[in-house]
């Protein structure tokens, strides 16, 4: 990791919030960063990403996977939005967009811009693929324990999730297999 934090070692640190955030604004090296938040579900990617936006320097867009998603099977195909539609064009220095999935009617919604002369985080599983980890200025991975994350996000989604909970993370599997997101990570943060 040239130029930024030495802390980005494979094993993740343990880091309070605010300790994440602290040591992730410190990487910041440019006006404008595109930085890619990824791990497993309830890691607290959301939390981080809120965190982080709320102390960021200057103008910041929040983009969350779970906006993007195309249904519970719609992993990589997120994944290949946001490259496609968000990431190619701001490395290119022109505005991108995503477009929402309507979770009620299944199916796709509105198209939001994100302005190339603000920074961006992009949350969420799938967010460091191969193909978007270079396209990225900062890219972290986060994780927890695997019974605090499965407590978190099943509290969360107050039942929402529960029946999808074994098909979201064999399909989160397939891609931390396909894509290697951890190997790609500037920095690895566990959050208690």
């Amino acid at each position: 990791m040239t130029g930024r934090d030495p802390a980005g070692s494979r094993s993740p640190e343990l880091l309070s919030l605010d300790d994440a955030v602290i040591r992730i604004v410190a990487c910041r090296s440019l006006p404008v960063e595109t930085v890619l938040i990824d791990g497993p579900s309830g890691a607290g990617k959301s939390t981080l990403a809120d965190a982080l936006v709320a102390t960021w320097p200057g103008a910041v867009n929040l983009v969350r996977m779970d906006d993007i998603y195309p249904g519970w099977d719609g992993l990589s195909a997120a994944s290949r939005h946001v490259h496609d539609s968000l990431l190619v064009p701001r490395r290119r220095g022109a505005d991108s967009r995503w477009r929402r999935h309507d979770w009620e009617t299944d199916r796709a919604a509105e198209w939001h811009t994100v302005p190339a002369d603000r920074s961006l985080v992009l949350e969420g599983c799938g967010a460091l693929s191969r193909s978007n980890a270079p396209l990225a200025t900062l890219r972290i991975w986060l994780d927890a324990d695997d019974e605090v994350r499965k407590q978190r996000a099943l509290a969360r989604d107050q039942g929402g999730f529960d029946a999808h909970w074994d098909r979201w993370h064999q399909q989160f599997t397939e891609f931390v297999a396909a894509e290697t997101p951890r190997e790609a990570a500037d920095l690895h943060i566990r959050l208690p």
